[in-house]
């Protein structure tokens, strides 16, 4: 599998926990570098939750030097608190440690009995065919550089508990993986050993249906990119041709337009709710569904994803070359002549960069009357949610300069003056 996916002279991140599947990993990986040439380093990421993390970060350190694997120890802090619980927090904690590595593949050891439970926990979601799917072989998380290796999914526990024995691999138990408190413990030792006890082949079985459904929601995002031809264009998803669509493919078309743009999915009624408050509000209704790390928006007869709205504080030029807003930017000063602000504009610690608060006026061209920034950005067709985070450059009370409009021109400097001249950068959005 790794030779499948894997060309000559990649660089593989191992997600090495010590416990048994990815020491087995582990092993294999390193006497398979003699045949197929690729750079293997591995990640330790210690959580700090348990008594034992110390001494399994230790082992993990011996192992990999016995096999002459650089090793990253990652030290992480697992939020308790978190609304996703423990272990969707240590899962996060772990993507952030992975993704600060260098690296072409990332490989982690989960196995067949592994997708069974992932089967079975999402079946009692009541999951669609994507979450049925469970894990894939080969995938690149959205957001994420690393493509992600699973090459163990078709082995059951069981064989590799064999192999392991067999070759006198060591290993670290976590004692939390006995926890039954944990839904997916309590699958691994209470549902399926009883579901074993009546259908033998029970793990080969939900790991063979997990695979249907991964095909059927390939299937489906087919279906949604043809669909999503006359109704797709950017960011925009045009409200009439998605409400022109029988149900289940609006839905369908709606899923897909979430994922791609790094929407955490809604369940079922949150997303038959969006669905219909973008295809059946009335023309001038102001649509915004909070969906859990974004809202969906409607405007002029488009739907949108827009990401958390940062509330930035407004950030004192103290004679910096170049200030941010916190998740929003960063806006340059550089130095011309005949062009931006006069020197005499900004003022150290009375100018201010800050986003629009409303009441703001500015002038486009010599001439030209005082307009309300309000009212040009309405003008410019900019959607409400761009208006609320525009950047702008204040002196005390006065606008210096407002993204997208330029320099007010009661403020430009003299055609032949030293100026500064503002040069604003966005921040990249992230992927959810």
């Amino acid at each position: 599998m790794v030779a499948r996916h894997v060309p000559a002279g990649a660089r593989l991140l191992l997600g090495f926990s010590g416990g048994l599947d990815s020491s087995v990993l582990l092993h294999v990986l390193a006497a398979l570098r003699a045949r197929h040439p690729f750079a293997l380093a591995a990640v330790h990421v210690h959580h700090g939750l348990s008594p034992n993390a110390d001494a399994w970060a230790d082992f993990c350190v011996r192992m990999c030097a016995a096999h002459a694997v650089p090793l990253t120890l990652a030290r992480v802090r697992v939020d308790c608190d978190d609304p996703a619980g423990i272990e969707g927090a240590a899962r996060q904690a772990r993507r952030h440690a992975f993704e600060a590595c260098s690296g072409d593949f990332l490989l982690t050891a989960q196995h067949r009995d592994d997708q069974a439970e992932t089967f079975l926990l999402q079946a009692l979601r009541g999951a669609g065919p994507k979450g049925l799917a469970a894990m894939a072989e080969c995938r690149r998380p959205s957001g994420s550089r690393l493509v992600h290796l699973r090459p163990l999914l078709a082995v059951s526990r069981e064989d590799l508990h064999a192999a392991a024995c067999a070759a006198g691999i060591e290993w670290v138990e976590d004692e939390s993986n006995a926890d039954t408190l944990y839904r997916r413990n309590a699958l691994r030792h209470r549902v399926l050993p009883a579901l074993r006890e009546h259908f033998p082949a029970a793990g080969a079985a939900l790991a063979r249906a997990a695979a249907h459904q991964a095909e059927a929601a390939g299937l489906l995002d087919e279906l949604a990119r043809l669909d999503a031809a006359g109704s797709l264009t950017g960011e925009r998803l045009d409200c009439a041709a998605l409400a022109a669509l029988p149900r289940a493919r609006a839905r369908n078309l709606l899923r897909y337009f979430l994922a791609g743009r790094g929407a955490r999915m809604p369940g079922a009624r949150r997303l038959d709710e969006a669905l219909r408050q973008v295809c059946d509000a009335r023309a001038d209704a102001q649509v915004r569904v909070a969906l859990e790390n974004a809202e969906l928006r409607r405007y002029r007869g488009g739907a949108y994803v827009v990401g958390a709205i940062p509330s930035p504080e407004p950030q004192v030029w103290l004679g910096e070359p170049a200030l941010t807003l916190p998740g929003l930017g960063t806006l340059h000063l550089r130095r011309e002549t005949g062009r931006g602000l006069p020197a005499e504009a900004l003022v150290p610690e009375r100018t201010v960069l800050d986003v629009r608060r409303g009441g703001e006026r500015l002038r486009l061209a010599a001439g030209a009357p005082t307009r309300n920034l309000k009212t040009l950005l309405q003008a410019c067709a900019l959607p409400p949610w761009e208006r609320e985070r525009l950047p702008v450059l204040r002196l005390e009370g006065a606008v210096l300069w407002a993204a997208g409009f330029g320099v007010n021109a009661d403020w430009q400097v003299a055609a032949d003056a030293p100026g500064w001249m503002p040069d604003w950068r966005p921040a990249v959005a992230d992927s959810a």
